[in-house]
Parts: C-alpha cells; structure tokens; sequence
C-alpha cells in the first residue's frame, strides 16, 4: 500500500475544495486498484460531486438548509453553530473509495473528489490518500 499526505487550505469560510488533479497525481502510473481519500477531522467531509456548474455551491447551500448554524446544537465550542460541522460527517462521510484503472482514476464524466468543509475555525485540513493495488 502506497500513502500521502495532502495539506489542503480551506480558509474561514465553508468550501468545497477540488481535489481530483492532486489524486490523480497520486495514482498515476499505479496500474490498477482502489484508492482511498480519507480526511482525518471531526468537521469534514469527502464528496463525489459536480464541480464548476453550481453544485458546490448547492451543496454547501443544502448543509446549511439541513444543518443550520443557530443555537439548537449541544456541543457549543468554537464558533456560533459550530456543533452543526461536528454532524456532517453523518451525511458527508469522512472517506470515499475509488477504483483506479490503468493508473487513473475511473470517475465519471462530470464526478470530481472533494473536501467538504463547513467549518471556518480550522483553516488548513489534511487529507490522506491510499492507494491499494488490485
């Protein structure tokens, strides 16, 4: 199994980050497998989206629609509504597992890999990648 680390800037603002070319670099040449990008926080997510045409933007607009940020959460540290970002991983999952053929990664037309990420309070994130060959 081959691993790296990505650093990944999301500044303090909720955002969608595209992180498709950076996993492609990591599985190029690999032949065939899985890979795995898996975020290591309490407050993130990975997703395979439509990028570019407004769906970031949409998705980001559904998470405040179903977890908003007000008063109702119980774990009230950081920022207001911040107990909000620590359930998202229930509906954006921490990870996601790709297969890879011929060294690339076998999304589909309009499917790109990214870090969901609502919570301004922590402005870089890391992202591990793991590729398993078949």
């Amino acid at each position: 199994m081959r691993t790296h680390v990505l650093s990944v800037r999301t500044g303090a603002e909720p955002c969608v980050v595209d992180i498709t070319d950076e996993v492609a670099r990591f599985v190029a040449g690999q032949g065939d497998g899985l890979v795995n990008v898996f975020v290591p926080h309490a407050t993130a997510g990975i997703a395979v989206i439509e990028t570019g045409a407004g769906s970031d933007d949409d998705l980001l607009t559904a998470i405040d629609d179903v977890l908003p940020t007000d008063n109702r959460w119980r774990h009230r540290h950081g920022s207001p509504g911040h107990g909000r970002d620590h359930v998202l991983p229930a509906f954006i999952p921490p990870h996601a597992t790709l297969p890879v053929i011929g060294g690339r990664v076998a999304l589909g037309t309009w499917q790109s890999i990214c870090l969901v990420d609502p919570n301004g309070d922590n402005p870089t994130r890391q992202v591990r990648l793991s590729f398993l060959p078949g």
